[in-house]
């Protein structure tokens, strides 16, 4: 199935407002201040709504639709969407002309509404972001697609409306990538999984016969590198997640980590130990050359590019801790850029290219935290008994992670579950999967 190209007739049906009326989205300051949005279900004609139904087994596709857009915007911790209760007008008469003062009354500062109608085999949703502060309309597209990618249009306006009032692209209709876990701790059965960044339409890519670890997102499509065991050695794959193909990229003499793809997918960069030493090497996906990076008597690991491809951070311990360095593509120039207290590792570019992000342990806790590339500004985010491998989102908004509990004195009591949060270190939440979890990747935005 073809996740990346399914979607949209985007139809620019009204020219965006070119002012920015008074709306204003403070991203820095996380949770603190959420901007109050009332979003009106999306109307329909009782002729498409009788059809949609009967297709989909939804009684109302435009308020599921309205719901998803909630959801992803009181997820971001940006936004406070208001209660359909105190909604004052009828959703098909608010498309239609918002009377403004009954919005303002409910403390509503900004207001999406919206229409679905389906013919010809089509659904077509509009939706319309007017500022009410302002009285005015702010931005309305239209989508024309097949009626199963609803979700899909549900996760594109949310990104639509939150670059608008942001100013930064959004993250919805992205997915996620992880390990899913089952069984007791020294018993784990472990599948790749993939889901929607809120949680549905998980779907399983193995049968959990290997183990497999470090799934990561190809930047520029649908493809994903891991590591997995086939008869105990460890092997780096490819597998296309569109078509369900796999395939072997190499067997390598020693043990292999955290396989990552270039920022151009053009490379799969990672580490190899051999005789108790581990070396950073890069391996072009064309000609299946590989290039050996680092050569250094110390273990060298977790590599990750930086967005622009010039620079590669990696952890260390070649000045006798476990720290995080840089260098240049070529091997050049390794710069210690870590200097905290502890120990510090999986180190991850962000996609602005502003920041780093990397698990630390210090005095028995775990933290994710961010540095700036020269190493200064360090911020922990979270600390607990266990936590690590920090994922970006792609616009360098938000990153996942997974976390272990402790088991307790029978050996039980094991979790591992996938958390996010965003940069300001407010917005801590639990994300849901169907099972234990671990090694999150994020993909890129699908409708890009």
């Amino acid at each position: 199935m073809n996740f990346k190209n399914i979607l949209i007739t985007i139809i620019f049906f009204i020219i965006p407002s070119k002012s920015f009326a008074l709306i204003e989205v403070d991203i820095t300051r996380g949770n603190l201040n959420p901007l109050p949005i009332a979003i009106s279900s999306l109307a329909s004609d009782n002729s498409s709504k009788t059809q949609l139904t009967k297709l989909l087994k939804i009684d109302d596709v435009g308020l599921e639709i309205s719901k998803v857009i909630e959801n992803n915007f009181r997820q971001s911790g940006l936004f406070n969407p208001l209660d359909k209760d105190s909604f004052l007008q009828k959703p098909d008469i608010a498309h239609l002309k918002p009377r403004f003062e009954d919005w303002s009354l409910i403390k509503a500062q900004a207001l999406i509404t919206g229409k679905v109608t389906y013919t010809e085999e089509k659904l077509r949703v509009e939706f319309r972001l007017w500022d009410v502060l302002a009285a005015k309309e702010m931005m309305a597209l239209a989508f024309t697609t097949v009626p199963k990618n609803w979700r899909r249009v549900g996760h594109i306006i949310s990104d639509k409306v939150y670059e608008r009032l942001t100013g930064e692209k959004g993250y919805f209709d992205t997915r996620i990538i992880y390990v899913s876990e089952k069984g007791p701790k020294t018993q784990r059965i472990k599948k790749l999984a993939i889901m929607d960044q809120d949680g549905y339409n998980t779907k399983y890519l193995t049968l959990g016969n290997e183990l497999v670890l470090t799934p990561r997102f190809n930047p520029t499509n649908q493809m994903v590198t891991y590591l997995s065991y086939f008869r105990n050695l460890p092997r780096v794959y490819l597998l296309d997640i569109e078509t369900g193909i796999q395939e072997v990229v190499g067997d390598f003499p020693g043990m292999t980590f955290a396989p990552r793809f270039s920022p151009n997918g053009k490379k799969i960069i990672m580490s190899f130990a051999m005789d108790g030493n581990s070396d950073i090497y890069t391996m072009d996906l064309e000609n299946r050359i590989v290039e050996r990076i680092t050569n250094h008597p110390s273990i060298d690991t977790s590599p990750s590019y930086s967005p622009d491809g010039k620079f590669i951070t990696f952890n260390s311990d070649r000045s006798g801790y476990q720290q995080i360095y840089i260098m240049k593509s070529d091997g050049s120039n390794v710069k210690r850029i870590s200097f905290g207290k502890g120990l510090y590792g999986t180190p991850v570019w962000s996609p602005r290219g502003d920041l780093i992000a990397f698990t630390k342990l210090h005095k028995g806790k775990f933290y994710i935290g961010v540095m700036r590339t020269d190493g200064k500004g360090e911020r922990l985010l979270t600390e607990n008994y266990y936590q690590e491998a920090p994922s970006w989102s792609p616009n360098g908004r938000v990153l996942i992670f997974y976390r272990e509990t402790k088991t307790d004195s029978k050996g039980e009591g094991f979790s591992a579950k996938l958390w996010s949060i965003d940069l300001t270190g407010y917005n801590e939440r639990l994300v849901e999967t169907e099972t234990d979890a671990s090694d999150p990747s994020w993909s890129s935005l699908l409708s890009n």
